[in-house]
């Protein structure tokens, strides 16, 4: 279940020889990847191009006000919390700030390794023969697991019993991070990328030391005939589960300019609106803290991510790589795990849980799948076409018809958020009714 189409070339092989994992890999991102033969090539390739400064304002003026808005004004939220969000705040904003600034220089370094891919969904124009650098969300990881560390001087003591499970979702996101570089570099069969989440996710299952119930909706208490069910070991089976679904769901749903990034910006945001609404409206201390948690996570992802987009956005001067679609999805899963809003989470998740749902007879092996499930391009138009492929992109394209890819990714991250939305509206309306 991958997104990232790529043929890794050794200097004895031509470009016209498949390699035996290539065949096996059944991908939908608008990226191949290349290693050419020829390294003097390297300093002739002209520099990246700048961050898209005015894309950043716009989205930052979606999601930022309402988010302060509520943070400073709606709700009376205690100092502590909200001096700690606020040092968060400002180290994740340093952090965009240095990812900014480190992805063009590491994109030369990934140049000078021959990581770099070729945008499939500009194949026939002059844009689709520039060298793209592949793999660049490292640089997203590396930076938002520095600013994730060192947050933890400011806010956590040595007896402090969030520590061990905020380091184990460190760890979780960095051995998720380890393992999706690996596969922009190995190019792991698809069915292999199954179980990377699984190993990702052991260091949280082991250090979990929270409850392992959950509360039954109040219609179904009679039938049931308990308000609180404990699950044990299914609970964690479950959280082992989630983290693989929202890793390779952001992995999958996939294959335009901006599209991995931009829904996890989408995502990102909603999580910081609901965590503030959850500690606003709540009087638990230990609820409260755990929305906290999720805050000190989410912050980091949405600023780096951010700096990611900037680059990522069509036209993309960057491509971010398996190892950031890992690394989102991985960070999302273990915020809904410790914040214990999973459910929330997966209505946040819609259009990625329907994309699964429509790649599965591919993914499954009941429908053939090819090896690129990207729309065709018309590089006399330059417009995107749908094909049978099982994709929401796909899908989108045969619903609304021939799309740019700018248009299509814009249309796509709508949805998005009009899920986003959907989930806020569903938990007004059936709160003291359903739970």
């Amino acid at each position: 279940m991958a997104s990232k189409p790529r043929k890794r070339l050794s200097s004895t092989q031509t470009s016209t020889t498949p390699s035996s994992s290539s065949k096996e890999n059944n991908n939908n991102n608008n990226t191949q990847q290349h290693k050419p033969n020829n390294k003097n090539n390297i300093s002739s390739d002209p520099p990246i191009a700048p961050p898209k400064w005015g894309l950043i304002f716009k989205l930052s003026l979606f999601s930022i006000p309402p988010y302060l808005y509520l943070l400073f004004y709606h709700y009376p939220i205690e100092q502590d919390i909200r001096r700690s969000i606020l040092i968060n705040a400002a180290m994740s904003l340093a952090g965009f700030f240095v990812t900014v600034k480190l992805i063009p220089v590491a994109s030369r370094y990934v140049l000078k390794r021959n990581l770099f891919g070729y945008d499939i969904n500009k194949k026939g124009t002059p844009m689709g023969d520039i060298k793209v650098p592949e793999s660049l969300g490292i640089v997203v990881g590396i930076v938002f697991l520095v600013v994730a560390i060192l947050f933890q001087y400011f806010n956590f003591t040595e007896d402090s019993n969030w520590l061990v499970e905020y380091n184990a979702a460190l760890a979780c996101i960095c051995f998720m991070m380890l393992l999706g570089f690996v596969d922009d570099v190995l190019d792991v069969p698809w069915r292999v990328k199954l179980l990377l989440p699984s190993i990702a996710a052991l260091p949280l299952l082991m250090a979990y030391a929270g409850h392992t119930t959950i509360v039954i909706p109040k219609p179904l208490v009679p039938h049931i005939g308990v308000e609180v069910l404990d699950l044990g070991w299914m609970y964690k089976l479950y959280m082992g589960l989630l983290a693989v679904f929202c890793t390779n769901s952001i992995n999958i749903h996939a294959g335009l300019n901006g599209l991995e990034v931009g829904q996890t910006v989408v995502i990102a945001s909603a999580i910081l609106i609901h965590n503030i609404m959850q500690i606003g409206a709540s009087t638990d201390p230990e609820y409260k803290l755990a929305h906290a948690f999720s805050i000190y996570l989410a912050q980091p992802l949405l600023a780096t991510s951010l700096a990611l987009l900037s680059y990522n956005w069509y036209p993309s001067s960057v491509f971010v790589g398996d190892t950031y679609t890992y690394f989102a999805g991985m960070t999302m899963a273990v915020i809904g795990i410790l914040g214990h809003f999973s459910e929330t989470l997966l209505i946040f998740f819609l259009p990625q849980v329907l994309n699964f749902l429509f790649s599965l007879p591919q993914l499954s092996g009941y429908v053939p799948c090819p090896r690129h499930r990207l729309p065709r391009f018309d590089p006399e138009t330059g417009l995107l076409t749908g094909t049978k492929d099982g994709t929401l992109v796909n899908l989108s394209l045969r619903f609304l018809g021939r799309k740019s890819e700018k248009a299509l990714c814009i249309y796509l991250l709508g949805f998005q958020a009009i899920a986003c939305c959907l989930c806020f509206m569903l938990r007004h309306f059936l709160a003291g009714w359903y739970k």
